[in-house]
């Protein structure tokens, strides 16, 4: 018999309760993204302490409005064999789409740290059946999105993330 994959260990199933909790959506914006990006600098990019849970990239992104560099770190659903990522815009279950998102919207060429390597990336945002598919993807990958999504009226934003050459 084979294990079973690292989400469903009984730590992942904790981490999965707590952070569908609404104390957890009102703390861990401030918290995680902060750790992870501390520990991916004090690592040179190898370590994404967040993806001891859940995958994680590094994205950086022009922002929508200054066109400045955003470094945001992010839980991301890598897509195997494809070499694509998705991104799902959750905001912790929160009111309002994530700043992120807004910048991939404005400026969908962008770049990811993966595993210590810088990659650059075009972000596409998905619509209609392949949404469709990958909410359902991401809902078997973290079921807490379901969650999220049920304490929010905006539809919660999929993108895809593609190589650039």
């Amino acid at each position: 018999m084979s294990p079973a994959p690292a989400r469903t260990a009984p730590g992942v199933r904790l981490m999965q309760k707590v952070s569908s909790t609404r104390t957890f959506a009102r703390v861990a914006p401030h918290v995680i993204p902060a750790m992870d990006r501390a520990v991916h600098r004090l690592t040179r990019g190898r370590v994404i302490l967040s993806a001891q849970m859940l995958p994680g990239v590094i994205l950086t992104a022009r922002g929508a409005k200054s066109g400045l560099p955003r470094t945001t770190p992010l839980a991301c659903m890598p897509e195997e064999g494809s070499g694509t990522w998705i991104l799902i815009g959750s905001n912790f279950g929160r009111d309002g789409h994530p700043a992120w998102t807004g910048n991939l919207l404005a400026h969908p060429d962008a770049e990811i740290s993966w595993k210590g390597r810088d990659i650059a990336v075009r972000a596409r945002l998905l619509q209609g059946e392949e949404r469709a598919e990958a909410w359902r993807a991401a809902l078997d990958f973290w079921p807490p999105y379901a969650t999220y999504q049920s304490r929010i009226e905006r539809e919660i934003r999929l993108f895809r993330l593609e190589r650039r050459p």
